[in-house]
């Protein structure tokens, strides 16, 4: 599977991902809405943004890799953020930043999406990601 991410020259700069992603391969790989529970359905990371970005994203990868896919595979995410504002950016990007090494995640990120929502699946849920992966 070949993922080529790009920015286009002219396109709004600089963003901490790129614009456009080409991916070519037959198989699919979508992983539904991730939020930070564990394994047990524990909650993590109450009331802390950056934590739960975190955790979504390290259930993301898991998803990914029982698929055989990992963030190289990924053309896009999709963040829903409860309440969001302008403020929050640096929260949200902080947990990315703090799986970054982790779980490898390309940098720049893959195309994304960041859209605020009032409500979640429960009233702790402040984040919930989406992945789509492509591989040969």
């Amino acid at each position: 599977m070949t993922v080529q991410l790009l920015t286009p020259e002219g396109m709004f700069q600089p963003v901490p991902y790129h614009h456009v992603s080409i991916g070519t391969g037959s198989r699919h790989v979508h992983v539904a809405g991730q939020i930070a529970r564990d394994a047990e359905a524990n909650h993590i990371a109450t009331d802390d943004l950056a934590g739960q970005v975190a955790q979504v994203l390290r259930n993301t990868a898991r998803g990914l890799a029982a698929a055989g896919a990992t963030f190289s595979d990924v053309v896009r995410l999709r963040f829903f953020v409860t309440r969001w504002s302008p403020e929050k950016i640096d929260d949200f990007m902080a947990g990315i930043a703090s799986v970054t090494e982790e779980l490898a995640l390309p940098q720049p990120l893959p195309p994304l999406s960041a859209i605020g929502v009032d409500y979640l699946f429960e009233p702790d849920v402040l984040v919930e990601v989406e992945a789509y992966a492509i591989l040969d």
